[in-house]
């Protein structure tokens, strides 16, 4: 089993279809996500598990309620058939000197913006988050995350717990992905294949793996 990456803030399983992602979750691991809350303006809504300790697994899809986005919604939503796991995401000590020993080293994680959402209870939750590099739009890469002025998500009283096992990521050049992991601080297990991530959660239906 490989060491999961540290800092690891979350990973993100996005859907063309959240209601039928979310039952397919809970059918194959026993546990049902809980409710996020809903992206305001962006078209989106999330449900969530924690995944151990300060992690989580955010499910993230169209927002029926909301009127349909004049932009593409976030993660590529708009282009999925399938649920699949586009990205992941780590929050360093200071998000602004992690952007700027990345762009040092040749790798530019993108600007870096804020934004916020309601959990159901009405807590606002605030972050700062960089928008990723489109040069490199593999997710392989996962972009910073910034909690400081905010209640973490995993602070929420209901969250289910599904422990994370194992976070692998697969490209046919490894060697390339390598060094901007290492531009931001990320440490992930990269073998030769096809691009994609997986991620592998301990259930009470055993070790299940989702991609």
């Amino acid at each position: 089993m490989n060491a999961l990456p540290a800092r690891l803030d979350h990973l993100v399983l996005a859907t063309p279809d959240l209601a039928a992602t979310v039952a397919e979750f809970t059918e194959r691991t026993g546990i049902a996500p809980v409710a996020g809350g809903a992206h305001v303006g962006l078209g989106t809504r999330n449900c969530l598990v924690s995944l151990g300790g300060s992690r989580y697994l955010e499910i993230i899809g169209p927002d029926l309620e909301q009127p349909e986005p004049s932009w593409p919604r976030p993660f590529g939503v708009d282009g999925l058939t399938v649920a699949r796991t586009v990205t992941w995401a780590v929050a360093p000590p200071d998000l602004d000197a992690a952007v700027a020993a990345a762009r040092a080293q040749g790798y530019d994680p993108g600007p870096v913006r804020a934004m916020s959402r309601r959990r159901p209870d009405g807590t606002l939750l605030e972050w700062r988050l960089t928008d990723g590099d489109t040069a490199h739009p593999s997710g392989l890469v996962p972009f910073l995350i910034d909690w400081s002025s905010s209640p973490h998500p995993t602070t929420a009283s209901d969250l289910p717990v599904v422990p994370l096992l194992e976070l692998t990521a697969t490209t046919p050049v490894p060697d390339e992905i390598r060094p901007l992991l290492s531009a931001v601080g990320a440490e992930l297990v990269v073998a030769a294949g096809p691009v994609g991530l997986s991620f592998t959660v301990d259930t009470p239906r055993g070790p299940v793996t989702f991609r």
